[in-house]
C-alpha cells in the first residue's frame, strides 16, 4: 500500500503544481479587488453587469444551438455513410478521426474564405454575426457526435434491419424505430461532450469577428488584455470552469451509461 502511494505521489504533485496551484490562484484573484483586501465586490461588480449578464445568455444559446445542430447533422450523416453504400465510405469514416485533430481555427479560417468579406460570397458577411459563428461551430464539432454514432452502428445488428425491411417498413420507419434506439446512448454522449465544448470555444468566435458576439471565454479575454481587469476576468473565468465542470460530469454519467 505504501508502494503505491508512493507511486501516486509524482503525479498528483504535478497536477497540483501545473493545474491546481494555477486555478487556486485565479480563484484567490477573484476575490481580491484592486482596491485591496478581501471581498465579494468583484462578484458583485460582474453578476450586476449588463455585459456579463449578455455573454452568459450569448454563450449559452450559442452552446445549446450548435449542440442541436450538431446532433441533428451528425446523425444524418452518419446514417449516410453507415447505411447507404457508395464508394469511399470507409475513407470517409477514416477521414473523420483525423478531422477530431484539426484546430478550430484552421476551419474558421476556410470558411472566411468563402464567407468572409473577401470570400465567395463575402458580400453577405455572414461569418460578422451571430448566425457566422454557429456554422462554424457545427462545422467543426459535428465530426465529435459523429465518431460514437459511427462506432455505434458498425455494431448494429443487421438482421433487425432486414427483417424490418422484409416486413414492409419503409427507411423512415427502420430509421426511427430500429435506428434510433441503438443510437441514442451515443448522441446523448456525443451532445454531451460537443456541449463542453462549445461553452469554452475561444477560438473560433475570435476568428470569425463577429460583431457584438462576446461569450464568457471572450469577456475573459476583454476584461484581462483589454480592461486590465483581472479581477472581473478571474470571475468571469471561475463562472466558466464551474458550467464546465458541471457539464463535464454530466457527459461522464451519460457517457458511462452508454459505454462510450
Amino acid at each position: 500500500m505504501n508502494r503505491r502511494l508512493l507511486w501516486a505521489l509524482p503525479p498528483v504533485a504535478l497536477l497540483a503544481l501545473f493545474f491546481l496551484y494555477p486555478l487556486a490562484l485565479v480563484v484567490q484573484q477573484s476575490f481580491q479587488p484592486d482596491s485591496g483586501g478581501t471581498s465579494l465586490q468583484p462578484y458583485a461588480d460582474v453578476f450586476g453587469s449588463e455585459g456579463f449578464r449578455n455573454a452568459l445568455w450569448t454563450t449559452i444559446w450559442l452552446a445549446l444551438a450548435s449542440t442541436a445542430g450538431c446532433l441533428v447533422l451528425g446523425f444524418l450523416l452518419s446514417l449516410v455513410i453507415s447505411f447507404v453504400p457508395f464508394p469511399g465510405a470507409k475513407a470517409v469514416a477514416r477521414f473523420i478521426d483525423v478531422y477530431l485533430s484539426f484546430p478550430s481555427f484552421l476551419i474558421t479560417l476556410a470558411l472566411l474564405f468563402i464567407y468572409g468579406t473577401t470570400g465567395v460570397i463575402g458580400s453577405f458577411q455572414f461569418l460578422t454575426t451571430p448566425w457566422g459563428v454557429l456554422l462554424a461551430e457545427v462545422t467543426y464539432f459535428t465530426p465529435f457526435v459523429m465518431r460514437p454514432l459511427l462506432a455505434a452502428f458498425s455494431q448494429l445488428d443487421t438482421a433487425q434491419l432486414e427483417a424490418a425491411s422484409s416486413l414492409g417498413a419503409r427507411a423512415p420507419r427502420i430509421v426511427r424505430q430500429v435506428i434510433l434506439p441503438e443510437a441514442l446512448p451515443s448522441l446523448a454522449a456525443g451532445g454531451s461532450l460537443v456541449l463542453v465544448l462549445c461553452l469554452n470555444e475561444f477560438g473560433i468566435v475570435l476568428f470569425t469577428g463577429a460583431k457584438g458576439v462576446t461569450t464568457l471565454p471572450m469577456l475573459v479575454y476583454s476584461k484581462a488584455i483589454l480592461e486590465s481587469d483581472y479581477p472581473g476576468a478571474c470571475v468571469v473565468a471561475v463562472v466558466n470552469v464551474l458550467i464546465s465542470v458541471g457539464l463535464y460530469g454530466l457527459y461522464r454519467v451519460v457517457s458511462r451509461r452508454a459505454g462510450a
